[in-house]
């Protein structure tokens, strides 16, 4: 065998033997593919000097680079929506913008999606293709649509699959919008994090169809779901538990801050709740669901540290800083912000603080709802 065989191999016994790779087909289909090729533009890693993080390209020219590709991480193929590894020499210091996700986790996800002989298909996240060529391994070319955002992503993605000899049906425009021209489909899945799960995903399934996706916020805690479609057109389910973290949909990033607002306007009380339980992140992901579009900044102002939430959109905002050992929070805008967090917050530990796993999700086509049992 090749040496990439050989990698292949390792990693389905490795997935396996951790339980994560769990049946024959997904087994066959991790041990067939080739991850490398769809990795052949290179990939990112994170440089290891103090500060902010910086990344350099790894080349497939570079020492390691093949072994790399079958390493169980995640790997940065993008920088800035439109920097690719071949751009740059030495290091960037910008965002990640897509990547290819850690094989446990693309796995995981398809196992759970239990797709079976016969299913139709829509991967929302083409990505570089390899959990697409994985699919498509498993149940036909015929079968897999995969929508991306980033046409030169999507473009790398389809020379890809074809070298692999993959051809699925691949559509370059808002996944958020599925694709509605080869509905109905019988499960979809998310290779990207969302704010709500868009109402056109339930309408393009038929009933029984199941999706997987990432429910997410501007706080950035964020948890797997799978959902089942009923034929009334809603969709309920559970999480799943275990972090799981994606980039967030490119419509549903997050605006820019601008302006600041007066932190000396608003409404002042003593905080019931610090900002640093928002560290933790099930505590984080609860306060979420209060504040799903608030964004949290650190700030040094007037001497002491203030920590910031606030919706751009809504005008809504909070700040909270440390008064000799008492948190306080001044309150200003339409909404009270830090008042909604603080009592879901309040309302989860009084119920003995379940884990998320035990988090039930309804979405109806006007409205989601995350609620959980006390324990």
């Amino acid at each position: 065998m090749t040496d990439d065989k050989v990698l292949r191999v390792c990693l389905a016994e490795q997935l396996s033997d951790r339980g994560l790779l769990c049946t024959p087909p997904w087994r066959s289909a991790v041990k067939s593919v080739p991850r490398h090729e769809f990795l052949r533009g290179g990939f990112f890693e994170p440089s290891h000097a103090l500060g902010p993080t910086a990344w350099r390209p790894v080349m497939p020219d570079t020492d390691g680079w093949l072994e790399r590709c079958y390493a169980d991480e995640s790997l940065v193929t993008q920088i800035a929506g439109t920097i690719e590894p071949r751009d740059i020499r030495g290091e960037i210091l910008r965002t990640p913008t897509s990547s290819s996700t850690m094989p446990s986790l693309v796995v995981r996800m398809l196992e759970e999606l239990q797709i079976k002989d016969g299913h139709r298909v829509l991967e929302v996240g083409t990505g570089t293709g390899y959990s697409t060529a994985l699919t498509c391994h498993r149940i036909g070319d015929d079968l897999v649509t995969s929508v991306e955002v980033d046409p030169t992503v999507s473009g790398a993605a389809s020379a890809a699959l074809g070298a692999c000899g993959y051809f699925p049906h691949l559509v370059v425009g808002d996944g958020l919008a599925g694709h509605p021209q080869g509905a109905p489909y019988d499960r979809i899945i998310a290779t990207c994090g969302v704010l709500d799960v868009p109402s056109a995903w339930i309408e393009q399934t038929r009933p029984g169809a199941v999706i997987l996706a990432t429910l997410c916020g501007w706080l950035y805690s964020s948890e797997l779901a799978r959902l089942t479609v009923d034929e009334n057109g809603t969709a309920h389910g559970r999480l799943l538990g275990g972090q799981i973290s994606f980039m967030l949909a490119r419509p549903q990033q997050p605006p820019s801050l601008g302006l600041l607002p007066d932190l000396n306007d608003g409404d002042e009380r003593p905080a019931h709740l610090s900002p640093e339980a928002l560290d933790d992140w099930n505590t984080r992901f609860v306060a979420q669901l209060a504040a799903p579009r608030a964004q949290r900044v650190t700030l040094d102002r007037d001497g002491r540290t203030q920590h910031l939430l606030i919706d751009v959109a809504a005008g809504a905002w909070a700040a909270l800083h440390n008064d000799d050992g008492t948190w306080v929070v001044r309150q200003g805008g339409p909404d009270r912000l830090w008042d909604a967090i603080e009592a879901n917050v309040a309302q989860w530990r009084g119920d003995g603080t379940p884990p998320l796993e035990d988090f039930e999700v309804s979405i109806t086509a006007s409205s989601r709802t995350v609620t959980w049992s006390s324990r």
